[in-house]
């Protein structure tokens, strides 16, 4: 490896001692996580139109701040972080891997900024649950993504606001946003493949999109953050077109990963916050003959119309055809939810031939009693939490070195991580949800009688509300 270097002679250092065209041409705003970050004129660009400023209206965690209340980050700032990582990134490399035939210059870091900026334009309302779970309901077969909708839109912006940007730099941003997707068609003989896994890393996961949400969200949840990105990022280096870690890192490696399992587990799929899911979801879904929200995820200027705000178009519609949305949105505000029954865990050697449980599989499990469920009556929700690698352990695609002197990339075995680590490394949870009060007791039953008969064990223990008042009422 080449000698280490304080100074950067090519790339733009941002401090007293940086032109003074440049300091003039830039401006500055401040993050509570990142500091003073430094926005360069051509991502000005795009920042300043009303296609990025629409992300103002879109929270990071969707519905996610109705039961942490202080989530209500949006994905405007997020993104303002990625773009700040991305770059911050490309300088430690260039200034840290001197010698080398890295060939790093001003317009590989000016693309990689751009790329995560733009990285998450394309995002659709509440988070994930647009795509993951209202436009499955609304359109059969849909492979609409908002990776894919970000290129689109970035084309659009370009056109709109007569953007002057190299068409080639412009491809890059775009391939380095799908890079992680199946969409994309990169390959390891790509010129400076290394720098495609800075925004969005497909080969591993490890990406400056998770270091700033992984903390951010950490926060603003009010939730320690014990993974330190910096210390990744310091001692990074690339070896053979990819991005290589110190061996000694590993426990940080994996703590990355943790930590997103342990947020998807305690925040994002919180219960009460999938059912409030849940309910905005079937509104959305009723909604939409009379609104067309779905029909507009293909024309970007029509998507624009697309943020948070739409459930404020519901309830202040005097439209009569929106009578049930506005009834379910109102309970939500009046915190009427479904209601959470059950859950169950599938036991992992089950996992791998797991079938989506329906609301169906439990109105067939239900017994004969005086009340019949319907379909409408129960919501399910199946809930995947991994590593980031699926069932696999996401160390494996992970390539380590011994020390700064070493020529050689290596994977850590199994037998040589910490037998402190999980050997399972993905969770499949069922959980069931009561629409109506009155059904919780119904549903819990059939349920459970599902479980027994799916897997033969009982479905983890909750009390319901009904089961509680009558052990209040007898003692």
């Amino acid at each position: 490896m080449g000698a280490y270097c304080n100074e950067d002679l090519t790339l733009p250092v941002y401090s007293a001692c940086a032109p003074t065209d440049e300091l003039r041409l830039t401006k500055h705003v401040y993050d509570n996580v990142h500091g003073n970050i430094y926005l360069d004129p051509l991502c000005l660009k795009f920042i300043d139109t009303e296609q990025f400023q629409r992300l103002r209206e879109l929270k990071q965690l969707g519905v996610t701040n109705m039961v942490y209340p202080g989530a209500v980050h949006s994905r405007f700032e997020h993104s303002l972080g990625v773009y700040w990582l991305a770059g911050e990134t490309v300088k430690r490399l260039k200034n840290f891997q001197v010698g080398t035939e890295l060939d790093i210059d001003r317009y590989d870091l000016q693309t990689v900024r751009l790329a995560g900026l733009l990285h998450d334009i394309g995002h659709g309302p509440f988070s994930h649950m647009f795509e993951r779970e209202f436009l499955p309901k609304v359109i059969s077969g849909c492979q609409w993504s908002h990776e894919l909708m970000s290129v689109k839109m970035i084309d659009h912006m370009v056109d709109t606001h007569h953007i002057d940007i190299d068409a080639q730099m412009l491809k890059k941003v775009k391939d380095m946003i799908l890079a992680s997707t199946e969409f994309s068609q990169l390959n390891s003989n790509t010129e400076k493949r290394f720098l495609y896994d800075i925004v969005a890393n497909g080969r591993n996961g490890i990406d400056v999109d998770k270091f700033d949400y992984l903390v951010r969200d950490s926060r603003a949840c009010g939730l320690g953050c014990n993974f330190q990105f910096q210390r990744l990022t310091e001692t990074m280096r690339v070896m053979d077109n990819e991005i290589c870690f110190r061996a000694k890192e590993y426990r940080n490696v994996h703590k990355l990963f943790a930590t997103r399992a342990d947020l998807y587990r305690t925040v994002y799929t919180h219960s009460k916050v999938k059912a409030i899911e849940l309910m905005i979801v079937d509104a959305m879904v009723k909604a939409d003959d009379h609104l067309g929200f779905s029909s507009l995820i293909n024309d970007p200027s029509q998507y624009l119309l697309l943020d948070d705000t739409i459930l404020k178009t519901i309830e202040l519609s005097p439209d009569k055809e929106l009578a049930e949305a506005k009834d379910l949105l109102l309970r939500i505000r009046r915190r009427q939810l479904y209601q959470f029954c059950n859950e169950y865990a599938v036991p992992k050697d089950k996992i791998d031939h797991f079938k989506a449980v329906t609301a169906q599989d439990i109105i067939c499990s239900q017994k004969h009693t005086s009340l019949t469920l319907k379909e409408e009556d129960i919501a399910v929700t199946n809930v995947k939490i991994d590593l980031a690698r699926g069932k696999e352990n996401p160390l494996e695609c992970i390539h380590f070195f011994k020390d700064y002197e070493s020529e050689e990339k290596f994977v850590i075995p199994d037998e040589r991580v910490s037998h402190l680590l999980p050997t399972t490394y993905q969770d499949m949870i069922v959980r069931v949800y009561a629409k109506k009060p009155e059904l919780v007791e119904a549903v819990s039953e059939a349920f459970e009688n599902f479980q027994m008969r799916t897997y033969g064990i009982k479905a983890q223990v909750h009390e319901t509300p009904e089961k509680k008042k009558r052990r209040v009422m007898w003692n």
